[in-house]
């Protein structure tokens, strides 16, 4: 491996995402051994290896998933929430270290979206002499900013996946580590348009679809 010696990388993935499959050549030249199975299906965790450690970044990321009529929220569940289980059986079994790659869209929509700000430069900044909700300061979010409802079904299902991973971890002594990340992207990564907001309008205009926006 690129990073160091003496790691043995297990890779899995359905490969349902457009694009995914091609990622699959340059993950073998780095020694990664692969499987194609989906975490929805327990029966396909059967068959894999004993590990040291699990990191479960599988999920169907975005707000709008299980909404914008690309997935159902039956779907969204299955993968963001059913898949963790599976992994967590599985970590159960071994007793194998698992690390959950979550959201920072578990917190709660309404207090965040009530945060006084003001322009500086070209950037959005807290006001300084605002009262900030808990868990919120000049750094920004920290763990303890309210996790309540509303925070989408994306963030209500990893939410979950966080509190039932720390669970099985304390009942069945194995480490569980959570990391709520922020917008991950980089080699191997499939965007599309309307991730960029500008990418989003000027496609739209070029191929006279109907511009659209959510007005928080």
């Amino acid at each position: 491996m690129e990073s160091g010696s003496g790691y043995i990388i297990y890779g899995l993935d359905n490969l349902i995402r457009p694009g995914s499959e091609v990622n699959l050549t340059a993950l073998k030249k780095l020694g990664v051994h692969l499987f194609h199975a989906d975490l929805r299906a327990s029966s396909d965790l059967e068959s894999l290896p004993e590990v040291d450690w699990v990191i479960d970044a599988a999920a169907n990321p975005s707000v709008l998933a299980g909404v914008e009529g690309r997935t159902n929220s039956r779907q969204l569940v299955e993968h963001n929430l059913v898949g963790t289980i599976n992994l967590l059986e599985f970590c159960k079994h071994f007793r194998a270290g698992l690390i959950i790659l979550s959201t920072s869209r578990v917190y709660s929509i309404t207090p965040l979206a009530g945060i006084p700000v003001q322009t500086i430069g070209n950037a959005f900044r807290p006001m300084k002499s605002a009262r900030f909700p808990i868990g919120f300061s000049a750094f920004g979010v920290n763990e303890e900013f309210s996790t309540l409802p509303p925070v989408s079904l994306y963030g209500a299902t990893k939410k979950a996946s966080e509190t039932l991973a720390l669970e099985y971890g304390q009942t069945f002594d194995f480490p569980v580590w959570v990391n709520r990340c922020g917008t991950l992207a980089g080699a191997g990564q499939f965007g599309h348009a309307e991730q960029g907001i500008f990418s989003f309008w000027i496609h739209s205009w070029f191929h006279r679809l109907p511009l659209k926006y959510i007005q928080g």
